[in-house]
């Protein structure tokens, strides 16, 4: 009987993140005949919400928590940043996981983008898998070129922004993120 391909998903911490990519596995499993292993890495203990989703899932389904990284300056700082140092300092634990089982793929969000190197080290084939909308793409993918063009801060534009495919916004309405 031939094994069924094996799917990695690398979640960035949070059960906001998790919820999307475990019915993303879910949709493989029941639709595609997938096996999926769920990485998750963590600072601190993992929130109980997060144990209780992770119980419910099926059987083609597994998750491993990553060691937990150290939260040492993670506190003070926004809660983007805080995701995205996590990630960072979880990735030195990936490669053991993805050793340990032949997988197909790795699927990652917009904040694992530095395990794509990982991947491609261990010849696994990486994806992204965008969580968000339209306009956060657009955004993303146009902020080095407005960035290049804008000698003010965004919040002090005199006219919208026009992102391709996207009504225009005023610079004061983009994330507090983009702003600094």
């Amino acid at each position: 009987m031939e094994q069924k391909p094996h799917i990695a998903i690398l979640s960035s911490p949070g059960i906001g993140h998790l919820i999307p990519f475990v019915k993303f596995a879910k949709v493989l499993v029941l639709h595609h005949d997938f096996h999926i292993t769920c990485i998750i890495p963590v600072f601190g203990s993992p929130p109980k919400a997060m144990k209780e989703v992770l119980e419910t899932l099926p059987t083609s389904i597994d998750h491993v928590f990553l060691p937990p990284v150290s939260s040492d300056g993670l506190e003070s700082l926004q809660p983007e940043v805080q995701i995205s140092v996590t990630m960072t300092r979880s990735l030195p634990s990936l490669p053991e996981v993805l050793k340990s089982t032949q997988f197909t793929a790795l699927v990652v969000d917009i904040f694992g983008m530095d395990a794509l190197h990982v991947a491609k080290e261990l010849n696994i084939p990486p994806y992204i898998y965008f969580l968000a909308n339209a306009f956060s793409l657009s955004l993303l993918l146009h902020l080095p070129k407005i960035d290049e063009t804008v000698s003010c801060e965004y919040e002090d534009l005199p006219e919208p922004l026009k992102l391709p495919g996207c009504i225009p916004i005023h610079g004061r309405d983009l994330p507090d993120l983009i702003q600094d």
